[in-house]
């Protein structure tokens, strides 16, 4: 089934000609991505850890940088705080998440972001040549090849940066 979405993302990935495949994700009653999404995606015959994750972290500066992560590993704080040279640093809040991005938690990507959003890349990455993002529309989700992403992530910091 195919799915015609526009974003900021799918626009970025036609611009470079970088070819992708769009997934429908269920949302649940209450508009919220279902549960139950590794499952969902093995069903398709996806790898659900090959999921990049972008996390927003809060610096103490007040700047937000966003990690992207692929599968469960969690983040390595001390890692961060180093590599950023920031003695403080949160999660960002649910609301600041919009405001800082323009995307919803549940679709956000790693890439189309505003200029002022740092990004980190986890060496967690390149275990995968094929990686699913957020695609900036909440309830569908992009593939495409980990390599097509990281050329568009050129400025990102790329490292360990999590903790499995």
């Amino acid at each position: 089934m195919s799915h015609d979405i526009t974003s900021p993302v799918t626009q970025l990935l036609n611009q470079h000609n970088i070819p992708f495949d769009v997934i429908a994700i269920p949302l649940s009653e209450d508009k919220k991505p279902i549960r139950n999404l590794e499952v969902f995606l093995e069903a398709q015959g996806r790898d659900p850890n090959s999921v990049i994750r972008s996390l927003l972290f809060k610096t103490g500066t007040g700047d937000f940088i966003l990690l992207a992560v692929a599968g469960g590993g969690r983040a390595d704080w001390s890692v961060l705080r180093k590599h950023l040279d920031e003695r403080k640093l949160r999660m960002a809040e649910f609301s600041e998440v919009e405001e800082a991005t323009g995307y919803v938690i549940g679709a956000v990507p790693p890439i189309a972001l505003p200029d002022s959003i740092r990004v980190l890349v986890d060496d967690s990455l390149s275990a995968y040549n094929e990686v699913i993002i957020g695609s900036g529309v909440l309830g569908y989700a992009l593939s495409l090849s980990v390599s097509a992403l990281n050329n568009l992530l050129p400025q990102a910091d790329v490292g360990k940066f999590i903790k499995i």
